[in-house]
């Protein structure tokens, strides 16, 4: 790709200027290093955002800039070396080419080599999280939580509490490094399944020690409220906590009219804020989030309901709860009750959509493992999407079919039909760029008043149907969130706006750092690519 030097002058000084108008810039170092962890008492290899799983928590305010610099110290060939990481539920207006995923808006992070994601914020809040988007290297350890905070918070009244130890991760954890275990898979077995359930990065497995539970500590009388994450690779959880209803107040990063339920359940890449009140007598009560799974029983060291955390109240023993810790939550959410605080309504309302996108997903094992949308399994290719765009791809022929590359217009509503052959899954579909609205679920009617708005919906049997509208140029995934499900071709890209992302108001904004990814990458040897 050629491009003009003027050009990259214009747009390397409207990002001097755009980021100068802005709030405050907020710097982080990722340090992506192998170490040796056991969030289960396992010891392993790991890739580790600063040597912690999860890695380091993001925190900002919601007119912020955060300047992110990823440090690729990897070393260990048994896990991928290079890297590059998605900052999940960011919408990266105009800054596409921070988005992450790995020859989808960049090329990845060489060995010895470093890259800073420079992300305006643009009044954006909510609970978010960020992973590797290379290959299935989020599964060995690379991901953590990204909190935005906003001073004008709608539900700012509802809580006491809102800091570091009110977020709770729920994780799944492989003792064996990814690339041997996703090889198996794509051989054409079941999916991999996990070795324990980690809240908070720490978990238990079958046979393995006891190790200490994590702990949320409280002060009896005070409102929490907790930031609940998955950022499992495969698996889906039921949260509650014993004898404290909760009350959801945002969901994937939208303030929601609060919800008041006993529990929920949460799919890969999901989060919900709930507001906690500790009124309950002094004392230990358990945090529960068994986990659920296809082929659960594949895997002897997974115990699925063992998956607990401790809610301590001050003053209470240093220790476990002594009630029984299998207890069912009554009242547990239902999706299609959920409704946005601002703006509800899906975009165009009733009215037919600009466009219809039908995705029928359907998996193969004929020759390997294969997931698909359309018949089509998704490849990357070989240039970055994003590149291919500014260089001048414009319509859907300038792209390969295993690209499997949709052309959006700009500003036009879109409809995406999301059904198939779930093969007993429920299916976790994130797009990147965008939050939409879920006109429909997997339960109650069809709502295009005010329904839940979020950038992740599980999908099982039946049609779901969500809608945005097209206003956020850049070339943007819409994948399934299993990570196996994705490595194995179960995506589609969409090309939203490509001249809009090339010229005028919305345009990408470009850094010579990012342009020289690609060459340094390129020039590895087969083996580290």
């Amino acid at each position: 790709m050629v491009f003009l030097a003027s050009s990259f002058r214009r747009l390397l000084a409207q990002f001097a200027l755009f980021s100068a108008v802005l709030a405050a810039d907020v710097h982080y170092t990722f340090n992506v290093a192998n170490s040796n962890i056991a969030p289960d008492g396992f010891s392993r290899p790991a890739v580790l955002v600063n040597g912690v799983f999860p890695g380091t928590l993001i925190e900002a305010t919601n007119n912020d800039v955060l300047h992110i610099t990823v440090n690729n110290q990897l070393t260990n060939p048994l896990m991928r070396r290079s890297t590059s990481i998605h900052w999940h539920g960011l919408f990266q207006g105009r800054t596409a080419s921070e988005d992450g995923p790995a020859m989808v808006t960049q090329c990845p992070i060489a060995p010895g080599n470093s890259y800073t994601y420079d992300i305006p914020l643009r009044g954006q809040a909510g609970t978010h999280w960020y992973h590797s988007h290379l290959s299935s290297q989020y599964v060995d350890g690379l991901r953590g939580v990204i909190v935005v905070r906003d001073p004008n918070d709608p539900h700012l009244s509802l809580y006491d509490e809102d800091n570091a130890n009110t977020v709770i991760t729920l994780g799944d954890w492989y003792h064996l490094p990814a690339p041997g275990i996703q090889a198996i898979y794509m051989a054409g077995n079941h999916e991999p399944v996990p070795d324990s359930g980690t809240i908070n990065g720490i978990g238990r497995y079958v046979g393995g020690p006891s190790v200490t539970r994590a702990r949320v500590n409280v002060v009896q009388g005070k409102k929490y409220r907790l930031r609940i994450v998955n950022i499992s690779a495969y698996g889906s959880f039921e949260f509650s906590i014993e004898n404290h209803p909760i009350t959801i107040i945002e969901v994937d990063g939208v303030s929601h009219v609060p919800k008041t339920v006993d529990g929920f359940e949460i799919f890969v890449g999901q989060r919900y804020s709930a507001v906690v009140h500790a009124n309950q007598p002094i004392r230990n009560y358990w945090i529960r989030a068994p986990m659920d799974l296809q082929h659960h029983s594949d895997n002897d060291n997974l115990d699925e309901e063992n998956v607990y955390a401790v809610l301590h109240y001050e003053g209470a023993p240093n220790a476990e709860p002594t009630t029984r810790a299998d207890r069912d939550p009554e009242d547990v959410l239902e999706e299609h009750t959920l409704s946005p605080v601002e703006n509800p309504g899906a975009p165009g309302g009733s009215a037919p959509a600009d466009r219809i996108i039908d995705l029928q997903f359907s998996r193969s094992t004929s020759g390997g493992t294969k997931w698909m949308f359309n018949g089509i399994q998704y490849l990357s290719p070989s240039t970055p999407t994003l590149l291919q765009i500014l260089g001048g791809a414009t319509n859907p022929g300038d792209f390969t079919t295993s690209e499997h590359t949709l052309v959006l217009n700009h500003n036009e509503i879109v409809e995406i039909h999301l059904h198939g052959s779930a093969n007993g899954h429920t299916h976790p579909f994130h797009l990147h760029g965008h939050a939409f609205d879920v006109i429909q679920g997997n339960s109650g009617p069809l709502n295009y008043v005010n329904p839940p708005r979020r950038d992740v919906v599980g999908i099982k049997g039946g049609t779901g149907i969500i809608r945005f509208k097209a206003d956020n140029p850049g070339p943007w995934f819409l994948h399934c969130h299993i990570d196996w499900h994705l490595e194995a071709g179960l995506a589609v890209v969409f090309a939203e706006a490509p001249a809009e992302q090339r010229s005028g108001p919305q345009s990408q904004i470009i850094k010579q750092e990012w342009l020289d990814l690609c060459p340094i990458y390129n020039a590895l040897p087969p083996g580290l690519q």
